[in-house]
């Protein structure tokens, strides 16, 4: 015999490996709860979906300021140059029309799975001259830290 033993895994090795591999697991979680915060609403949003819809359409349609209308709009889909650019919009219908009012009843929930809610809501213009026009709106709306909008169409 030759006098050489047979090769032993050192044992330090294994568990460093092991620790590694832990540490890059839980790593990974953080780094995917980090990211879901990182996109998580700031405030607090409206206690019903349709409240979140009225919300967003009086500051469109009737108050004409599109950061209030921002803050019922959800972070992923928070884009202000086109809330910006549909409130330009409803300006230019004031501006063209004789003494536009716009109303709408209680939005309607359509349907309602857990944190997603599609809402429906008709919007009339009626002017001074009785000129009268209405648009059928659906949103989504999801809930994070209360119901925001995320989609309108």
């Amino acid at each position: 015999p030759s006098g050489t033993q047979p090769r032993k895994r050192p044992a330090a090795l294994i568990a460093s490996l092991v620790l590694a591999a832990a540490v890059l697991l839980c790593g990974g979680g953080g780094t995917a709860a980090f990211l879901a915060l990182r996109d998580s609403e700031d405030g607090q949003g409206a206690k019903e979906p349709q409240v979140a819809v009225d919300g967003f359409l009086k500051a469109v349609y009737q108050e004409r300021d599109a950061e209030k209308a921002a803050t019922f709009v959800c972070s992923a889909a928070r884009d202000d140059e086109k809330i910006s650019t549909k409130v330009a919009e409803v300006q230019k219908y004031v501006a063209q029309y004789q003494n536009p009012r716009f109303r709408w009843p209680t939005p309607t929930v359509d349907n309602q799975t857990g944190d997603r809610a599609t809402v429906s809501a008709k919007v009339t213009m009626t002017t001074a001259d009785e000129k009268v026009a209405e648009q059928a709106l659906r949103f989504t709306v999801v809930r994070k830290t209360g119901w925001w909008v995320c989609e309108v169409g």
